[in-house]
């Protein structure tokens, strides 16, 4: 079976520390077939700050070290995370000209720059009322970010749910969301793009049935699989539980991307 990680983080990224050698030989131990390297470029910081320091460079070192010791083996994708991509278009339609890019995934990781841009990990979310504040900027930052071409794949749409429902012991949903994110995924159906199944190391698999059967439903095809790995041992952690759960929901293929152009591989 073809079981794809694309969404990993090496030391190129703020939060990570693994190498890309470290992070490829596990998942060659999992039985991988295909890795694609995913590092942070967030336009706004973890302060809500402007940061438009990103350079390719670390990243195209990463690469050059990991890909030939795994020729034959691993196929290793050169790809980003960029989040924040409406506030800066400019800056963004510059980063993803890079010749090299095979994949973007279209983040949202905090409020807004006009919001205060604070990181959803850093909210405190003591009632219903804080949770679906956030959410309601969230969705409007995903609008914006959906209607864009600097991305491929709109990145774990139900993100901030897994500081909401497991920190602080909220219980949260997005149901009450199903008209925008029908109106989202049309955007994203509408332009080629697709969305991505992230598993959060393999903690959330489950809880994307109603979002993938709701994207289905709209006749979306295009579905990315994502470990959201930043230490070694978590690649590929759930992602052979998420291809069963995509094919269980009547998704024949899952999609991997060459130079920013998809390819349906069945599962």
């Amino acid at each position: 079976m073809f079981l794809p990680d694309y969404h990993i983080h090496s030391l190129c990224s703020f939060d990570g520390t693994a190498s890309l050698t470290d992070l490829a030989r596990t998942a060659v131990e999992a039985g991988l077939s295909e890795l694609c390297l995913t590092d942070h470029c967030d336009l706004l910081n973890t302060q809500g700050k402007p940061d438009l320091s990103f350079c390719w460079a670390p990243v195209e070192e990463q690469l050059a070290l990991a890909r030939p010791l795994f020729e034959g083996k691993l196929t290793i994708r050169m790809g980003v995370e960029l989040g924040a991509a409406w506030e800066f278009p400019d800056f963004c339609r510059e980063l993803v000209s890079h010749p090299g890019l095979d994949f973007v995934l279209g983040s949202v990781h905090s409020l807004s720059l006009a919001d205060g841009g604070t990181d959803f990990y850093y909210v405190n979310y003591t009632s219903d009322a804080d949770c679906y504040f956030v959410l309601d900027r969230y969705f409007s930052c995903m609008e914006r970010l959906a209607d864009m071409d600097c991305y491929d794949v709109l990145a774990h749409i139900i993100y901030p749910l897994r500081y909401m429902n497991r920190r602080d012991g909220q219980h949260a949903s997005l149901e009450q969301y199903e008209d925008q994110l029908r109106a989202i995924f049309q955007t994203v159906i509408s332009k080629d793009k697709g969305i991505e199944m992230n598993t959060c190391r393999g903690e959330t698999v489950e809880d994307w049935r109603w979002v993938l059967t709701l994207y289905r439903d709209c006749g979306g095809e295009l579905v990315t699989l994502g470990s959201d790995a930043h230490l070694v041992p978590d690649v590929g952690k759930g992602i052979p539980e998420a291809a069963a759960l995509l094919k269980s929901l009547g998704f024949p293929c899952v999609a991997r991307y060459i130079k920013r152009t998809p390819e349906l591989i069945p599962l």
